[in-house]
């Protein structure tokens, strides 16, 4: 692995249609939402990286501390990384649009990402957790964005994952949040939700 890249896989779909980031949680790999990705948007890019963090052997996106407690430091880092890395794929395959879907870590990633730079058009939110305030950069209008979650999850606390959800509305983000009630894991309810979502892609 090099410094500037990922572990990843990568399908290349038809010039002038989507690129689909997908992204695995805490532990996952580059193959845990491939073929997903793959299945909703056939005719897209898909690229899915491996984090390039290791938390006693669990592939991460950025480190943490403890349980919800972030290395904000790494997590810049982690953002920046990543944002300039879709970017030039997104150019090198003429990608119409740039798309996400992350799980747990993965939507971590990928929700500060859209935070902090703005870079996706539409973006898949699976039980992520922000667990601070985010600054605001700018409007996020014109993006889309799913949020899934459990009512009765540990790890992303239902008032967290609502003020996710206010803080992409307050600044313009056409904001769906979906709710199963379980935990932490993937519901059917979910997976439906996002094959609707994509399906206008």
């Amino acid at each position: 692995m090099t410094e500037a890249g990922y572990v990843h896989r990568l399908h290349a779909g038809a010039p002038d249609k989507p690129i689909l980031l997908v992204l695995h949680g805490t532990g996952g790999d580059e193959n845990q939402f491939f073929e997903f990705g793959r299945r909703l948007l056939p005719e897209a890019t898909v690229l899915s990286l491996r984090g390039d963090v290791s938390e006693h052997g669990a592939a991460r996106f950025f480190r943490r501390t403890a349980e919800g407690v972030y290395d904000m430091a790494d997590l810049s880092r982690a953002t920046e990384k990543m944002a300039a890395y879709v970017k030039a794929l997104a150019d090198e395959h003429q990608a119409s649009q740039i798309l996400g879907l992350g799980f747990s870590n993965g939507a971590n990633i990928l929700a500060n990402v859209l935070i902090e730079k703005g870079i996706f058009d539409a973006a898949v939110l699976m039980h992520p957790l922000i667990p601070f305030q985010p600054e605001t950069h700018g409007t996020l209008a014109g993006r889309k964005v799913l949020v899934t979650a459990g009512k009765r999850d540990p790890i992303a606390p239902v008032p967290v994952t609502e003020a996710l959800s206010v803080h992409l509305k307050d600044r313009g983000a056409d904001v769906r949040t979906v709710w199963h009630p379980g935990g932490h894991e993937i519901a059917p309810l979910e997976i439906d939700a996002v094959r609707d979502f994509f399906s206008g892609y």
